[in-house]
Order: C-alpha cells, then structure tokens, then sequence
C-alpha cells in the first residue's frame, strides 16, 4: 500500500500541529519538518512538503484573520516586497542535508521560545512601521525560509511584537499571509530545480488543511489553547534534539 511505510501516529498528529499553528497565524512548516523529522521522512521531501501544507494552512487562518477585520495592508506590503525575491532566491539553494537536520533543529527553538513567550493582546497603541528596516527584515526572513522549506512566520510575528508594529491579532494576520506568499516563492524555486512532490503530499494536504480550518476560526475568535500548546512544544523539543544530536 501507498502509505504502508509511514506511521499512523503521524497521520494523527498532522492536523492537531495545523490547528494549533493556524490558531496564531501561522502555516505550521516547522511544526511539519519536526513531525517528519521525528518519522524519519527523507530529507529531501521534507522542504518542499513542509512549504505545499504551509500554503493551504495559512491561507486558510489568513481568510479567518482578515475577515475578523485585523490585517494591516500595509505593514504586510512592507515585509512582502523584500521576502518574495528573497525566498524564491533562497529556494533555488540545495545545502547538505547534515548541515540543513543541524540548522532546522535550531530554528526549532524559534518556535518553542513563540510558545513560551507569548504575549496576550493589550491595549498598548502600536507604532507605524518603518519601511526600510521592515524591508531589510522581510529579505533575510524571506531567503532563510525558502533556503530551509518555512513560511517565516516564527520569525515575523516576535519581530512585529518586539518593535510594537502590531498586536498579537494584526501580528498574526500579517504573518499568514507573509507565510503564504513566501511558501508560494520559495516552492517555485524549488520546482524550477525539477523537485517534484511525492503523493503521499495530498493525504497530508487533506489532514492539515482539516485542522487549519478550525484552528483559524478559534484562533481569531477569543480562544487560548494553552494546554495543547504546551504539548506542542515536547513535540518541537524532541524534533530538536533529535535533528541536533542524533
């Protein structure tokens, strides 16, 4: 059978990782490359997968964040302009898959610190943004997303809060769809290389776009899940480590 190889415990976890990644805006991609680590995906699948699920999960909490009213357009713009290029340009790039497991493990920490050191939204007014430093910003997120197979919202939504561009809300409208936008770029580099995608892609599609469907919706309503969270976290953490020292 098709999916023999693979575990069912993977199949399970998939969409619990969409939902809680579209419940802040984000597509999941590191969420997904750590699942796939730790399931001993090939390596050269995992980019290009990671970024194919990324462009449904986040297009769907993009759709939930916008019509909730909290996209800023131009903020977006700003970041935008400079990833596009850069992620497509950073796609195009094949590194070693010893030094690409090694890298991954660290970003992963991104992830786990977006979790343990989440703000909730105040009422704080945010400052306008400044367009040239978001343009420098958006280009090294960009090219290290389309270079390691991530959307670059682990990295934005921080950047937004530590410079108070945006609340928790607008910060994860924003990275949605920076992530969509980055994920499409970056796997037309990678198709323009010849990488194709296995079909096992479209069963996982399914899963993920089933848990982003609900995670956006809670997450852009007043919805705080926690717990899940936490469980999350071991699952990055153990991806981690494993990318790290094994």
């Amino acid at each position: 059978m098709l999916f023999e190889s693979y575990s069912l415990l993977f199949f399970v976890l998939l969409p619990m990782v969409s939902f809680l990644y579209s419940s802040v805006g984000h597509g999941g991609a590191s969420g997904y490359l750590a699942l796939m680590s730790l399931f001993s995906f090939p390596t050269p699948m995992m980019k290009q997968t990671a970024l194919l699920l990324n462009l449904f999960v986040a297009g769907i909490a993009f759709y939930h964040y916008f019509k909730a009213g909290y996209f800023k357009k131009n903020l977006f713009l700003y970041f935008a302009l400079g990833s596009v290029p850069a992620s497509f340009l950073g796609g195009l790039w094949t590194i070693d898959p010893f030094l690409y497991k090694k890298i991954l493990g660290f970003l992963l920490f991104f992830a786990i610190g977006r979790i343990f050191l989440k703000k909730t939204d105040s009422s704080e007014v945010s400052h306008s943004a400044n367009p040239i430093l978001a343009l420098c910003i958006g280009i090294g997120i960009g090219f290290f997303s389309g270079l390691i197979g991530i959307g670059g919202g682990i990295i934005l939504s921080p950047v937004i809060l530590l410079l108070n561009w945006g609340s928790m809300k607008e910060a994860a409208a924003v990275s949605a769809l920076f992530i969509w936008v980055n994920s499409f770029s970056g796997l037309l580099g990678q198709w323009s290389t010849g990488v194709s995608l296995e079909p096992i892609a479209l069963l996982m599609v399914a899963l993920a776009v089933l848990g982003g469907f609900f995670g956006g919706y809670a997450g852009s309503k007043k919805w705080n899940p926690r717990r899940l969270e936490y469980f999350l976290a071991l699952v990055l953490t153990s991806a981690s480590l494993k990318l790290i020292f094994i």
